[in-house]
């Protein structure tokens, strides 16, 4: 090997390594972040943070009938559904950057 090839080889090492604080930093970022997700137009909104956790649910009084619990439940899953989408678009939009033309299968 000559020369240069271990020069290259600390120059590709030394990006890796900022690659993977900018990771983390992104990671840690998306861990504080919520996105709302919706359903009925808007009668039932749900708050998932960047872990996939629930941390809020709202329900309008409206939307709210005895006779028809099921119709609630649907909404509360599909405002559910929707933020955990949301969720996974902007993890996979944020982690992407940092994979993008390596071509690696399965990462984000």
């Amino acid at each position: 090997m000559r020369g240069g090839g271990m020069g290259n080889m600390q120059k590709m090492m030394k990006q890796m390594q900022k690659m993977q604080k900018d990771m983390a930093k992104a990671q840690e970022e998306l861990a504080v972040k919520t996105v709302e997700g919706t359903a009925g137009g808007g009668m039932v909104t749900v708050i998932v943070n960047g872990q996939k956790e629930l941390v809020e649910v709202n329900i309008k009084e409206e939307v709210v009938d005895p006779e028809d619990i099921e119709m609630l439940q649907d909404l509360v899953l599909a405002a559910t559904n929707d933020a955990l989408k949301k969720m996974d678009d902007l993890t996979n939009d944020t982690m992407g950057q940092f994979t993008k033309g390596m071509n690696l299968p399965g990462m984000f």
